[in-house]
């Protein structure tokens, strides 16, 4: 009987414990918010309807201001129309919590270059928090004399890869990647906020079975105007787990957002310093001195956080 009260008291502080863990949220106090979220499209199977549902609980507690959103909203062949029922079935109807009613800012990805990419962009004009004045474009964001500039990109057209294949992405050869890439030169070059982040769907570094060359035309191409203006961190999706990478040479945190709804495994490779096969989101957490990016699991816990001071 002494045994069974001792298990009986374990278990109930053992979820004491658990609870404290997923509902302290004062970390975020006092700190402009936002989420990270990509790899999403799956009709709310597998993880995708939990991680939303936990997007927006604890949305109702830290605030966020909006959600950036880095490419492959819409598995597998991206979206027909304005009016794909896909917009429901992958967003709509799984993003649902009155706490995500707030902007999200997407860039295409690479599932998305397999459809009608001008509709995904179109869609701004059918839904109020959707929020894509552009293939890449840029914001600058103003919290009590935090100033954060954010940068969005279009990192399919940089890869040769997705230019070459024009059958299954048939948007890709179209764009200029050149007038794009002097785009993000002349920005970076007049940036003068407390943060400069900059998103895109491609990894530039990570560990991944996908074809190399996509690594390698976004170190070629893209990775030096980063380095040349250094910008605090680059994030991106595509691979469906956590990675955090840094490089010799470059100041940059090199963040790889997990899929938030089915993940990969994952393994170190030169330069990690955090990986995870856990599916979720990530909370960037930003004040006047402190820049961190926390990565939480499909049960609210932080795997991993990412500090910058000024």
């Amino acid at each position: 009987m002494k045994t069974k009260s001792l298990l009986v008291l374990l278990f109930i502080t053992i979820c004491t414990i658990g609870y404290a863990q997923k509902s302290d949220y004062s970390i975020f106090d006092k700190k402009f918010n936002f989420y990270i979220a990509n790899d999403l499209g799956r009709n709310g199977y597998y993880d995708q309807k939990p991680i939303a549902e936990l997007m927006g609980t604890m949305a109702e507690e830290i605030g966020p201001e909006f959600v950036v959103a880095t490419g492959d909203i819409h598995h597998f062949e991206g979206v027909r129309s304005v009016n794909d029922p896909l917009w429901m079935t992958n967003y709509e109807l799984i993003y649902s919590h009155p706490e995500l009613m707030i902007d999200w800012f997407p860039v295409l990805g690479n599932h998305e270059y397999r459809g009608n990419t001008q509709a995904v962009l179109d869609y701004s004009n059918i839904s109020r928090r959707w929020s894509m004045p552009a293939r890449y474009y840029t914001k600058v964001f103003n919290e009590e004399g935090t100033t954060v500039r954010v940068v969005w990109l279009d990192t399919a057209p940089i890869i040769n890869k997705y230019r070459n294949e024009k059958e299954t992405y048939p948007d890709a050869c179209k764009q200029n990647r050149e007038k794009q890439l002097a785009w993000v030169d002349s920005v970076l070059t007049a940036s003068k906020e407390d943060w400069v982040v900059v998103v895109g769907h491609h990894p530039i570094y990570a560990e991944t079975p996908k074809d190399a060359s996509e690594r390698d035309d976004l170190q070629k191409y893209l990775d030096p105007i980063l380095r040349k203006h250094h910008v605090d961190m680059y994030i991106c999706g595509h691979i469906h787990n956590f990675q955090h990478i840094r490089v010799s040479g470059s100041d940059i945190d090199y963040v790889v957002n997990s899929a938030g709804s089915l993940a990969r495994k994952v393994k170190p490779i030169e330069g990690t310093l955090f990986c995870s096969p856990e599916p979720g989101f990530s909370v960037c957490s930003i004040d006047k001195k402190e820049f961190n990016l926390r990565m939480i699991d499909k049960k609210g816990n932080v795997l991993h956080t990412i500090t910058r001071k000024k």
